[in-house]
């Protein structure tokens, strides 16, 4: 676990001093949040049945400019050719960039998580920690198909429209999952809401084994 390790401990430190993603990622979510706010607020429509979808475009996007940032970095300073050179296997630096991804995200959504409940006049109870379990496991499939998507995209001419031309496709059944998880958690109408998470879990594995299968292609290109 080393190499991963380090290339975590890498993206920290890189990420400490300039703070460029999590302040550009933070700040992206929640003027989401604050324009969706005000724009139901006068419809008079049931916080619990449209907060859900406001908090995952809050979170999808927010992650699109953070991945957007994850292996541009690593090109636009020819890190890269440095990291395929090292001796790691080109499994741990998808793993490394996975959790490095998963983790600055994260640390997004802490932040997030507090402002979509007062926003949306929600209690901090039982829920918040439900809707918080879901939003981990989304994270989760987001960083994991956006990684090796970063990667395709930051070696091409228009990389910071390609990603979200690429991403959003992809992610739209993991987006689709947990906003329905979220809503009947906020609604506490929880008949299906294992057959959600089933698919929201199904979706993260697959994504998951897939693109640590075809990472190695995906950067040697």
């Amino acid at each position: 676990m080393k190499p991963v390790s380090a290339i975590i401990f890498k993206d920290i430190a890189i990420e400490l001093r300039s703070k460029e993603s999590l302040a550009s990622m933070t700040m992206f979510a929640v003027l989401v949040l604050v324009v969706f706010n005000f724009a139901f607020e006068s419809t008079g429509l049931d916080k619990s049945l449209v907060a859900p979808g406001t908090l995952w475009v809050a979170i999808s996007f927010a992650a699109i400019l953070g991945l957007n940032r994850s292996f541009a970095m690593e090109t636009d300073n020819d890190c890269l050719q440095g990291l395929l050179l090292a001796p790691l296997s080109r499994g741990d630096l998808y793993i490394g960039k996975v959790a490095s991804n998963f983790i600055f995200m994260m640390i997004a959504e802490i932040i997030i998580l507090p402002l979509f409940v007062i926003f949306n006049g929600f209690n901090f109870d039982l829920k918040f920690i439900e809707v918080a379990g879901i939003a981990c496991l989304g994270t989760v499939a987001i960083a994991g198909v956006g990684t090796i998507l970063s990667t395709i995209s930051s070696n091409t001419r228009m990389k910071e429209v390609m990603l979200p031309v690429l991403q959003i496709p992809l992610t739209v059944p993991v987006i689709i999952a947990a906003v329905e998880s979220t809503r009947q958690v906020l609604t506490e109408e929880i008949r299906q809401i294992s057959s959600w998470l089933y698919i929201l879990a199904g979706f993260t594995i697959v994504y998951l084994t897939l693109s640590y299968l075809l990472f190695e292609f995906a950067v040697e290109e």
